[in-house]
Parts: C-alpha cells; structure tokens; sequence
C-alpha cells in the first residue's frame, strides 16, 4: 500500500513548518508509531534542534561535488530502516549531483511507494499549481517546483502566522543573522509580499479542504455545495449572449476569488439522431470565449431530461455555489403549464445555491 503524504505548507520561510513538523512527529511516536527523521536543517535555530533531539535522526547522505561535500536524503537507508513514517524537510530541495534523484520529491515519491508515511515541509511558491501567481508576487522566477500530482495526493496542513509577526522575528535575528535579515526584509520580506503569499497559501489550503469535503458529498455524507471556495456557473444557450453572461459571471468570479465555469447544453444524438447537433462554429466560438475569461467549458448532453434538470445535476456534480442564467428573450412564447421553465426548475431545486438572472438588456 502506498504512504500517505503531509505537506506542512507555509507562506514564507521563519513561520515555523519545520517545527510544526517535527512536534507532530513527536506526537506520533507517542502514539506508538514508528518514525524517524531522513533530513533537516536547524538553521542554527535552537527551537528546532530542540525538537529534533526527542527523535531518531538517520545519518544524512554525503554527496561530493565540486570539491564540496552536500547533505541529501539518504532513501536506501531509510528503506533499510523500513519506518512507519519519516519527516523530511524542504519537499522543492534539489540534491546535489550525483544524488539519486535530481529533486528531494522524487526521494519522498519513492519512499511512498515503499508504503511509508513521509511528513514535510514547503512554502507555497514552490507548489505547481500557484507558482506563477507567486512568481508575479515575488517578482522573479521560482526555479524548484514540485509537480501538482504530487500536491494533489497530499493532506496540507498550514502553518500560519501574520506577516507583522514574521517580520518581527526577522527583525530579532530569529532567522537570519542581522545584516542578512536587514537585506531579507528589503528583498523578499517586504510586507505587502508577505501578505500576498499568506493568501495565496489560504486559497491552496481552502482548496485542499473542498476537495476532501467533495468526497465526502460524493458518497451523500454531507448534502450541497461544500467547501469555502465559491464555483460560479454559466449557462451559455445563445451565442449572441454569451460574453454578456460570461461577463456578468468573470465579475462575480473575480469578486470571490472563485472558480468560473461556462456550460451548454447539446442534444445526444445517440438518443435522436435527427436532432440537430451543435455547431462547430459555436463550440469553438464558446471555447475562445472560455479562454478569454479563464474559464472551463463544460457540453453537456441533454439525455431526454429536462434543461433545468440538466443544469441542476451538472451544479451539483461540479459544487457550484453560483448560477448565471439569461433571462427569456423578449416576447418569447409562454411555455404551457406543464413544461416548467429551467429558472422554476432550479428555484424548487437548488436551495443551497444562488441564481443570478441576468436582464436581456442588461449591459455586461
């Protein structure tokens, strides 16, 4: 069986991943689990050296190159050693040449593999998934990424202090000795940096937990939307409204720091193969459009069900928070009263999620 992953997740070096890591490593061999360490780096910080001596260190892998003699996991011996779990520090590291992977999260890919729990510590900007976010908050490239594969079977735990509370260690030589902490806080320890990576990681980490939630909506544990992050939908039926709505939605997405997704509807034409299939035309219209507006396209088939059937199974599979929908063009024929309206449907339908009727004349 393959190891679980735990990533302790910070928005910055100094906010005390290490630590944070390295006591719930404790808390485990308390528990009577089998766990050692394959690698950290104190830093010469006494709280972490502190910790580090309640636990069995396995001696690291001496690498020489260029006349220089590296530190690196040493994954044989630790597979010899067969632990329950092993904390390594610095997931994005990239060993020294010569070493048996080029980067530490191929090491801890294989000691999973192996079937053992591996507990470790990055900062968000190395996370593929939100590393050029973090590239443009920083303001220059991220060179050590880990792959998102990886993150996306990881439990993240975040370990969060306030920017003030950051700055104010580096201020006191916590970090770094005191003239490289003074060129620290004027290069990437800048406040407004600090506050943007902190959110940055919140979002991974609210994301993680709508992820795990899903699953638990998945098997009917929990009913409705779940999570902390928004998903706006909208329903594209007309081509010629379609950047109006997708307007309309890219604004309440951005508000919310949601995720926006675009649907239309086609005929199945395994069902009725004289119904009229989608134009290519429109499909490749409603793809740029996506583009565009950073969304995902989703083309549902209809399967003999009723359209706001359609749009409400299609917000509950994809935890949708929000639905943009057009209102009826002008002077359209009322539907008779047995052919319920899709805006009827998923008023008596989707009351965990909000429905936001955009006016035809409305201006986008």
């Amino acid at each position: 069986m393959r190891g679980t992953l735990k990533i302790f997740l910070g928005a910055a070096p100094g906010v005390g991943k290490t630590v944070a890591m390295l006591r719930y490593a404790v808390q485990l061999l308390e528990q009577g689990v089998d766990v050692v360490v394959g690698y950290v780096e104190t830093h010469g910080r006494e709280t972490t050296a502190a910790e580090l001596r309640r636990l069995e260190v396995l001696p690291p892998l001496k690498v020489s190159w260029q006349g220089r003699i590296f530190d690196e996991v040493d994954v044989d011996a630790i597979l010899r050693r067969r632990p329950e779990a092993v904390a390594i520090d610095e997931l994005a590291h990239a060993n020294a040449p010569g070493s048996r992977h080029p980067k530490r999260y191929q090491d801890v890919a294989d000691l999973l593999e192996a079937g053992i729990d591996v507990l470790t510590t990055v900062n968000v900007q190395h996370l593929e998934p939100v590393h050029r976010e973090a590239e443009a908050i920083i303001g220059r490239p991220v060179r050590e990424i880990v792959p998102e594969a990886l993150v996306n079977e990881a439990h993240l735990e975040m370990v969060d202090i306030t920017p003030e509370a950051l700055l104010r260690r580096l201020r006191a030589g916590e970090l770094y000795p005191r003239g490289q902490a003074q060129v620290a806080e004027e290069n990437f320890f800048r406040y407004t940096t600090l506050a943007a990576l902190r959110e940055l990681a919140l979002r991974v980490v609210a994301r993680d937990v709508d992820v795990h939630l899903q699953r638990l909506a998945e098997r009917r544990i929990i009913p409705g939307p779940v999570g902390a992050r928004e998903n706006v939908l909208v329903c594209c039926d007309y081509l010629g409204r379609a950047e109006r709505l997708v307007s309309t939605g890219a604004r309440m997405a951005r508000r919310m720091k949601a995720d926006l997704m675009m649907l239309t509807v086609v005929p199945d034409p395994a069902e009725n193969p004289l119904a009229e299939s989608p134009s290519q035309d429109k499909l490749r219209a409603l793809e740029d459009l996506a583009r565009r507006y950073e969304a995902r396209l989703l083309v549902e088939p209809r399967r003999q069900r009723r359209l706001g059937e359609v749009i409400w199974q299609v917000a509950l599979a994809q935890n949708v928070t929000q639905v943009v929908m057009g209102q009826p063009r002008p002077g359209r024929r009322w539907r008779p009263w047995w052919r319920e309206s899709p805006t009827t449907y998923l008023l008596r339908h989707m009351r965990d999620v909000d429905l936001r009727i955009v006016g035809w004349r409305e201006r986008a």
